[in-house]
Order: C-alpha cells, then sequence, then structure tokens
C-alpha cells in the first residue's frame, strides 16, 4: 500500500455564490481525507478566467494538495465530473 503525492487544482464555479463554493471546497477535502491524507489547501479565491467557461467569465480556484492510494484520484475525477458547480480540475502525480 504505497501512498503517492498529488496535486489537484479546481474552478469552481461562481453563479450559485460564495456560499456554495465553500460547500464544494468543504465537500472534496473531506472525501480526500476520508481516502487519504489532505495536505496544504491554498485557496487562490476568485480570479478571471481566461476565456469564458459555461458562459462565465470568472472562476474560484482552489489547490488541495494530498496523499493516497493510486487507484483514489480516478474516483476523485469520477466524483467532480458528476458534481454541478466545477468548471474545471485537473489532477497532477507530484515526482518524489
Amino acid at each position: 500500500m504505497a501512498l503517492r503525492n498529488y496535486e489537484i487544482v479546481m474552478v469552481f464555479s461562481l453563479k450559485n455564490g460564495e456560499d456554495a463554493v465553500e460547500g464544494l471546497k468543504n465537500k472534496f477535502t473531506d472525501l480526500i481525507s476520508k481516502n487519504g491524507t489532505l495536505g496544504e489547501v491554498d485557496v487562490w479565491g476568485k480570479r478571471r478566467l481566461a476565456y469564458p467557461i459555461n458562459y462565465e467569465p470568472e472562476g474560484y480556484y482552489v489547490v488541495i494538495n494530498f496523499s493516497c492510494e493510486e487507484s483514489f484520484p480516478a474516483e476523485l475525477d469520477r466524483v467532480i465530473n458528476i458534481t454541478d458547480g466545477v468548471l474545471r480540475s485537473l489532477i497532477v502525480a507530484k515526482g518524489e
């Protein structure tokens, strides 16, 4: 059971307000902590997007570092893809 280090960048929609963004951030940090070790959570906040996504010019950025087994990032990506309010996400395995 070897743990690997990962980093995820998520861009949340602001159309439902910042309370909804906080709820999404808590949902994903709880999911990660249940399936691995939660590291640093870096909130970049509201930023202008390079191009509109779903007609939204701004998004709320959150970067999370975590460690987990190699099978969990695929499940995390699946949950992200079926969750409303997530504009974009990227999970990257970090080098040792």
